[in-house]
């Protein structure tokens, strides 16, 4: 039996606003995103999860762009040392904004039947999510991911 997937490549701001997606075919290692990122962005840190763990990577990101990947390292690593907490705190918005995608905009129902309308509705839900985070800011004065709260 075959399955086919995609997976969702995304940097986003410290505030959970998305700043670059990507998709690209399940099959495909994370750290191939990076090289897409290093084109796009410069003088930042990356906060990346273990599946961006690669020391080739962060010297490329580095000596490319001065981009510093920050990735928490594997517990069963030679030189583990838990991860800085600031960089645990902001992490786990991402991971919340991500969880946010699932729950309240089911971005993993999808039935598209061609890739173009697959790509199309992947879009206009991460779209949606970005629409209730300007009005959010701008209009309503309320935090940014404050997503369940009415806007009427």
């Amino acid at each position: 039996m075959s399955f086919y997937g995609y997976k969702l490549q995304t940097v986003c701001s410290v505030n959970g606003v998305f700043q670059s997606i990507d998709l690209s075919p399940a099959s495909i290692h994370d750290i191939h995103f990076l090289k897409d990122i290093k084109e796009q962005l410069s003088d930042c840190i990356l906060l990346g999860d273990k599946g961006h763990l690669s020391s080739e990577a962060q010297v490329d990101l580095f000596n490319y762009a001065n981009i510093t990947l920050e990735t928490p390292k594997r517990i069963n690593q030679k030189d583990y040392k838990p991860q800085f907490c600031f960089f645990k705190k902001h992490r786990r918005r991402i991971e919340t904004l991500f969880s946010q995608l699932c729950d309240q905009f089911i971005i993993r129902r999808n039935y598209a039947k061609t890739f173009e309308g697959f790509k199309t509705r992947v879009l206009a839900k991460i779209t949606a999510l970005t629409i209730v985070q300007f009005i959010n800011k701008n209009y309503l004065n309320k935090k940014i991911n404050n997503l369940k709260s009415s806007i009427f």
